[in-house]
């Protein structure tokens, strides 16, 4: 739907009529004069004047302006203005105008017959002070004020009467709001009166000594003040008084507040007030907001809703936007407000509706997004019954949309720029063969056509005209997702300089009155120059000029000014360093790292404006000392310079830099790796129990009655992947390993006990568990060998099988085992001397429960793990090792077989152990969650929304195989199950003797690698060809050796 700019009904000057209707901000009526008033070419001032217009509202209106002729009067600190009044009156009567930018100061001072009589500024209002009439030797006082932010440069009037008990001060006319007072008063005139200043001797001296700003139109009892007799020396007295001027400065004219800061200023200067803008610095110039998601990430932000403002101080506001930072790439959300399934009706071709698309910011903000991203994308969707989409006879569609540029669109989601398709189209998948988009079936029963729009240059959606919809039973609903972008790609726009001369140019900078720089460097140069800009006298430019020290110096008429910030630690340490310049008509600022700051004044006088010519120099120009490293992310008052593309066309310079991971590998916690990439960095979780772009996330599992998870230290997998996670204090091949020490994490919660948590066996009669007991509380169990028993450790006597999320760390070197639990301090135990120190060929990880072939602790199996942990475990490690974690993510690791099959499995077995592809496995439901992650960090949830919750009163788990059911309970069930179970049993065997005898030839395979295949892996490491190489040299690949056949069952 269309919404056209409609006319007001009614257009004011001057002021608002008295209609209900509220004013403008509350603002009084204007008083003085117009002309020449135009709107929309019509003279407003001469179609009043001839009654061309209806003048039925005009008020105390007249078209002829006579100007009153003012006699300003000037002061400065110094001044003073003496005129005569009435002497010996009974009666005070004084009005004037005054202007002024400071909030205090004495306007008017006379010495009574019998007291003082003060008129002043206090804190931006008016005071008046009387002291008058001694009654038997008692003064009497009387103290008025009025008004508020009377220091405002504007003209404001003063009246005040005093005389018999009474006194009146009146500000701006306003009768209203007039002060009075009914002290106990006696005036009398003096006869003299002082303005703008008094510097004489008395015994009661003003609270204030001088004005600094403006008067006029000044009245003293009753009498106008004559101030060309004053100039002429005929009357009165003044001292470096201005007459018949007002050379006062309106400093906030123009105002070089930005960003719609408020202007305030004093006698001397003006400050900026940027509360609510967004923006900072002198002139609230500088946005307090990063430029996108992806710089967010860099502080070590999680995912959220931020305010983001893509050109800095340029004229873009911010705007809120989602950054969600769950994968490696961010992904930047700009949110749109029309529903989802918006139904559309009583379209046609003739008159189509138009939907509106307005998104939470301005078309310009959400283009910066668009241009800046590496990718975007927007989904889009129509659901139709007998409403057609795109195909018409005449090939113009009867729906589309309109993107960036108001430009219209005739191809929908899943297709691309000028093919006018949906997403089955180019699949070739629709409902109708004959259309390329299944509503064009134009079909009665409901279809769909979506799919994601990615030309990020035509994004985002603004406007969906549709135009099907008028026909009996036909009906639309459209859908259009928000705008998602990925990447930044001026946050890693860089270049790098590698040769002292090298340098970009560019466009001179344009920065008379406000400038801002920023970019970040990597070196290991001891100096260099970042970039300067040269004019006739004029100059700016940015250097590092020592190990330790970044220099900011420009000149802009008045000389040269430099300022240096000094780091604590040397720059030129090869790794990122940001850097943040400004310079405005207020002062100049230099910030490095966020840490150290420089800032200098501007001179209250002289130039202020940045004159430059020559072009904008990146690196070294004019023989000046030559930058090598890299620069990156080079923003110039709100607007990114282009380094790649520069760099691509000039010698000695190259696009990107290299080594992000030396600034931001600190972000990569709890043992991820950093990962170096062409436009950042990413974190390789692989190794770690935890996940997320910073390795943050712990990864854990929800196991139910039964759940185990396997990893077997002896499958080729196994062996190779922790090859490089182990030191060599690890000693590890495929055939075993030996421990001689071990490092344990992780983190459990449960209601359930007795049951294990950790089981590590091996094919000796060594292990390693970590179980909880009967009454919950955690115990340690090593059995090394030397000892008949094991060595038993109990860790904590609490029942920790609360519910709670629990902590468990544990290290052992040698015979000192060392175990922290929660956030207790860590306890140190030592192994008997009697005991052996290495845990020999370790064969197998468990979690949950125990299902070996091999040697297992009877008691352990008889005692605790039936039916096996109920709970959560997560971020479980052992020595560099994520066991949980392999399972959860490789794929069909659930489909492994049960240890005891594969244990029976003739095929692939040697030596007695089973050689897997997949060295982590898991029996029954293993669900992915948090639900054990960080100890006290998850509130607890009721029964009714907790998907993992286990109540202790219905679900019951006795400690041996087979459910304990009462006498006399679901026995006919039990019966049945039984009979059943008996009837499986024999056909399973019946199967596997059948199988048996048809494929009687043992051990082959059929494969369909090609012969040379095997061989050529062999030489892989040699040669450097592999299988594939083998696979296409093979003349005849189908050819299929009769000795290698393999039979799937």
């Amino acid at each position: 739907m269309y919404s056209e700019f409609c006319r007001p009904d009614t257009l004011s000057f001057g002021g608002m009529p008295y209609s209900g209707k509220p004013s403008g901000g509350g603002r009084k009526n204007f008083k003085g004069c117009m002309e020449s008033i135009n709107y929309n070419g019509d003279n407003i001032t001469d179609l009043a004047r001839r009654k061309k217009i209806d003048t039925s509202s005009f008020r105390n209106l007249t078209f002829s302006c006579t100007e009153a002729h003012s006699f300003p009067v000037f002061f400065n600190a110094t001044s003073f203005l003496q005129l005569p009044g009435r002497a010996n009156h009974n009666a005070a009567s004084v009005g004037f105008q005054f202007r002024t930018w400071n909030p205090d100061g004495l306007l008017l001072f006379s010495n009574l017959g019998d007291g003082t009589l003060e008129v002043s500024l206090e804190g931006g209002q008016l005071a008046v002070h009387i002291n008058a009439s001694r009654s038997g030797g008692r003064s009497h006082y009387a103290d008025m004020s009025s008004g508020s932010d009377l220091s405002d440069g504007q003209w404001h009037a003063v009246r005040l009467v005093a005389k018999e008990n009474f006194a009146m001060l009146t500000i701006d006319g306003d009768e209203a709001s007039a002060v009075r007072t009914s002290s106990p008063l006696s005036i009398t005139t003096g006869g003299t009166y002082h303005l703008g200043g008094y510097f004489q001797q008395t015994p009661f001296p003003p609270l204030q000594r001088s004005f600094q700003g403006c008067m006029q139109a000044i009245l003293l009892d009753d009498q106008p003040a004559d101030l060309h007799a004053v100039e002429k020396g005929v009357a009165g007295a003044f001292e470096n008084v201005s007459l018949d001027m007002c050379a006062i400065i309106d400093r906030c004219m123009p105002n070089h507040c930005e960003h719609g800061g408020r202007c305030k200023q004093t006698w001397d200067g003006f400050s900026c007030t940027c509360d609510g803008t967004g923006y900072t610095g002198a002139t609230c110039h500088t946005s307090i907001y990063e430029p996108s998601c992806e710089a967010y990430k860099h502080l070590g932000r999680s995912s959220d809703t931020y305010w983001v403002d893509p050109d800095g101080s340029g004229p873009l506001g911010p705007f809120k936007v989602n950054c969600n930072m769950t994968e490696d790439k961010v992904w930047t959300t700009v949110m749109n407000n029309l529903p989802a399934q918006t139904t559309v009706m009583g379209s046609s071709r003739d008159r189509r509706t138009v939907l509106q698309v307005n998104y939470s910011a301005s078309m310009d903000q959400v283009t910066a997004i668009t241009t800046s991203a590496e990718h975007c994308e927007q989904h889009i969707s129509y659901s139709c019954r007998t409403s057609r989409l795109l195909n018409t006879p005449e090939g113009t569609p009867y729906t589309w949309w309109v993107g960036r540029g108001s430009e219209k669109h005739f191809y929908w989601g899943g297709s691309g720029p000028g093919i006018q398709k949906c997403a089955c189209g180019i699949d070739r998948n629709c409902t109708d063969p004959k259309y390329d988009c299944n509503c064009d079936a134009d079909q009665k029963q409901w279809r769909e056509d979506s799919g994601l729009l990615v030309y990020k240059d035509h994004l985002p959606v603004s406007q969906v005209a549709v135009g099907d919809t008028n026909r009996p039973g036909s009906e639309a609903k459209l859908t259009v997702g928000p705008l998602r972008c990925q990447g930044d790609g001026n946050y890693w726009n860089a270049a790098s300089f590698t040769t002292p001369s090298s340098y970009l140019h560019f466009s001179t900078f344009q920065g008379e009155t406000s400038a801002d720089i920023s970019f970040y460097f990597k070196t290991s140069a001891p100096y260099g120059v970042f970039l300067e800009n040269l004019g006739n006298t004029d100059f700016i430019r940015l250097e590092l000029k020592s190990p330790t020290v970044v220099s900011f110096s420009f000149d802009v008429g008045n000389g040269p000014v430099e300022l240096q910030v000094h780091s604590a630690t040397p720059l030129n340490d090869d790794q990122w360093h940001r850097v943040m310049a400004e310079r405005n008509v207020k002062e100049a600022v230099l910030q490095l790292d966020l840490t150290y700051r420089a800032s200098r004044p501007a001179p209250p006088q002289g130039h202020t404006r940045l004159e430059l010519f020559s072009q904008l120099y990146v690196g070294a120009a004019g023989g000046q000392r030559g930058f090598l490293g890299c620069i990156r992310a080079l923003r110039m008052n709100g607007v990114t310079l282009d380094l790649e593309e520069r760099a691509k066309v000039t010698p000695g310079v190259k696009s990107g830099c290299q080594g992000h991971c030396t600034s931001y590998g600190v972000y990569c916690r709890n043992g991820g790796q950093c990962v170096e990439r062409y436009n950042g960095y990413a974190c390789d979780c692989t190794a770690t129990a935890y996940d997320g772009p910073f390795c943050t996330r712990e990864v854990g599992g929800f196991f139910e009655a039964g759940t185990l998870v396997r990893y077997n230290f002896l499958s080729e997998a196994a062996a190779a992947a922790n090859r490089d996670a182990w030191s060599m204090a690890h000693p590890l091949s495929s055939q075993e390993v030996t421990l001689e020490q071990e490092e344990v994490a992780f983190s459990f919660s449960t209601s359930n006990a007795p049951a294990i948590l950790m089981y590590v066996s091996s094919k000796t009669q060594d292990y390693l568990a970590v179980l909880l007991r009967q009454n919950g509380s955690l115990q340690v169990r090593y059995h090394l060998g030397g000892l008949r028993e094991p060595f038993s450790i109990d860790v904590d006597q609490r029942n920790l099988a609360n519910g709670q999320p629990h902590t468990f760390n544990m290290s052992r070197i040698d015979r000192s085992v060392t175990i922290q639990l929660d956030h207790y301090p860590p306890v140190t135990y030592t192994l008997p001397d009697a005991s052996d120190t290495q845990l020999n060929q370790v064969k197998t990880l468990f979690l949950g429960k125990v299902y070996e072939t091999g040697h297992v602790d009877p008691e352990l199996i008889d005692r605790y793990n039936s039916p096996g942990f109920v709970g959560c475990l997560s971020r479980v490690q052992f020595n560099g090792v994520a066991p949980l974690k392999y399972a959860l993510r490789t794929p069909a690791s659930s489909l492994a077989p049960p240890p005891g099959a594969a244990a029976a499995t003739a095929v692939g077995q040697s030596e007695g152990r089973t050689v897997s592809r997949q060295p982590a496995s898991y029996q029954g439901k293993l669900v992915e969650s948090n639900c054990g992650a960080s100890p006290l960090s998850i509130p607890p949830m009721s029964a009714a929304t907790d998907p993992w919750h286990l109540d202790n009163t219905d679900a019951e788990f006795p400690f041996n195989e087979e459910r304990v059911v009462p006498d006399g309970v679901n026995r006919n069930s039990a019966i049945i199950g039984g009979i059943i179970a008996v009837v499986i049993f024999t056909i399973l065997c019946t199967l596997v003797f059948l199988i048996r005898y048809m494929f009687r030839h043992k051990g082959t395979y059929h494969t369909h690698e090609a012969k040379g295949a095997g061989a050529a892996g062999a030489e892989a490491g040699v040669g450097g060809e592999s299988a594939d190489t083998a696979i296409i040299g093979t003349d005849n690949p189908e050819t299929i050796d009769e000795s290698k056949k393999e039979w799937f069952i």
